[in-house]
């Protein structure tokens, strides 16, 4: 049985105090990192698929090129090595001060996932990293990114194309206890900041007005389930359509409650988060940009000043992408890898199309799927200075 997680003690738990997050240390506390994409919730484009872009179909593609014993294996060398201790410890030396995990719930569950169905492994990996963060002093957000059932519709929450989480009261009972195990592991983890509990739930594809009125009630629920293991950490509530929509909120339903919102390829300007100010406003509760970025290094320096003018603290994402100078940190493409992509790519309905589309030299696949886990390493890595020096953290 896994123990709750605590390391050396910290001098109490990041909190809330009307608009302001309030820090440990009693005065107002500013969010400024990034968000460990790709790592525990894989994500298509990162591996410059466009057709394979779910963990449910990149493991697919591999399973069929690896087979199911060899994808297992890659999969447990990928999750040692994508992300580890070196990481946390550059972002530290930086002047990061938090940063976001996306996880996948199946991580909490016996369901099949990356390779594995441990219902304790996500314990496993976000100890590890969160004792990384504690020995640097880096504060943690647990973002659920993908939902029983799924909260998006589309490829990010790994799901089957509709927010079904909203129509399944199993589905949202299943969310909120896993929630609760998280809590009750971590209820005394002073260098978690809190709990992100649905990635940009309801994609504008669907229709808002029968899905929206869902939205709070969902996260009541949910706050509710944690509330009665933990109360001591912020609960962090995402809008309707990709983050960007608050008018599904009410009043604040909880004494720690963060609002979040996502922004990209808008204006850098004040206008594009007056909304959010002004239910900051109307409510007096802290606001928080959890995702932005992957764009130009002057839009991002514009942008995140635009942010900080107005006290609101953001985490830019990615970290680590590969062949990308829009994040913290790149890395070289393999060799072959282009053999990887056209597999990805191409029709697999059926296992004559399987077949077809079949790679000639299997150990060549197999080694460029290994090179791209060793590519990630953080000594492979290369810094992305411009974007970098952009958010206003410490090249050299």
């Amino acid at each position: 049985m896994l123990m709750p997680f605590c390391l050396k003690a910290q001098t109490g738990f990041i909190s809330v105090s009307g608009k302001e997050i309030i820090g440990a240390d009693g005065k107002p506390f500013m969010m400024r990192g990034t968000n460990l994409g790709n790592w525990l919730m894989p994500e298509g484009y990162m591996f410059k698929f466009n057709k394979t872009n779910s963990p449910r179909l990149i493991n697919e593609a591999i399973t069929e090129l690896l087979g199911p014993a060899e994808a297992t294996l890659f999969w447990k060398a990928y999750q040692d090595t994508y992300i580890t201790a070196p990481d946390i410890h550059y972002l530290k030396s930086i002047g990061v001060n938090s940063i976001r995990i996306p996880f996948n719930y199946r991580l909490f569950t016996t369901e099949d996932y990356m390779g594995q169905n441990d219902p304790d492994r996500g314990f496993v990996l976000l100890d590890r990293v969160i004792g990384w963060c504690k020995n640097e002093g880096i504060y943690v957000i647990l973002d659920m990114h993908a939902a029983p059932a799924g909260q998006t519709g589309d490829n990010i929450d790994d799901g089957s194309g509709y927010p079904f989480l909203f129509k399944s009261e199993a589905s949202q009972k299943l969310c909120a206890e896993i929630w609760k195990r998280i809590a009750g592991h971590y209820k005394n983890e002073t260098i978690i900041l809190g709990y992100d509990l649905l990635n940009e739930p309801i994609a504008t594809y669907f229709d808002a007005n029968d899905l929206n009125p869902s939205l709070e009630p969902t996260y009541k629920l949910i706050t509710a389930a944690i509330r009665t293991v933990d109360k001591n950490h912020i609960v962090i509530l995402g809008g309707a359509q990709w983050d960007s929509n608050f008018k599904p909120f009410g009043a604040p339903f909880d004494s720690k409650l963060v609002y979040q919102f996502h922004k990209y390829w808008t204006p850098p300007t004040k206008a594009v988060i007056q909304d959010y100010l002004d239910f900051r406003d109307k409510y007096n509760v802290p606001i928080y940009c959890g995702e932005t970025g992957e764009n130009r290094d002057g839009w991002c320096d514009t942008f995140k000043n635009v942010l900080e003018q107005n006290h609101v603290g953001w985490h830019f994402w990615p970290y680590k992408k590969m062949d990308n100078t829009r994040g913290f940190v790149t890395f070289d493409v393999p060799a072959n890898y282009n053999q990887v992509i056209e597999y990805a790519e191409k029709p697999r309905s059926d296992f004559g199309a399987i077949r077809k589309a079949a790679p000639a030299n299997r150990e060549q696949i197999k080694k460029a799927l290994y090179d791209f886990i060793n590519n990630s390493k953080f000594e492979n890595c290369r810094v992305n200075k411009g974007y970098v020096g952009a958010l206003g953290f410490k090249t050299d």
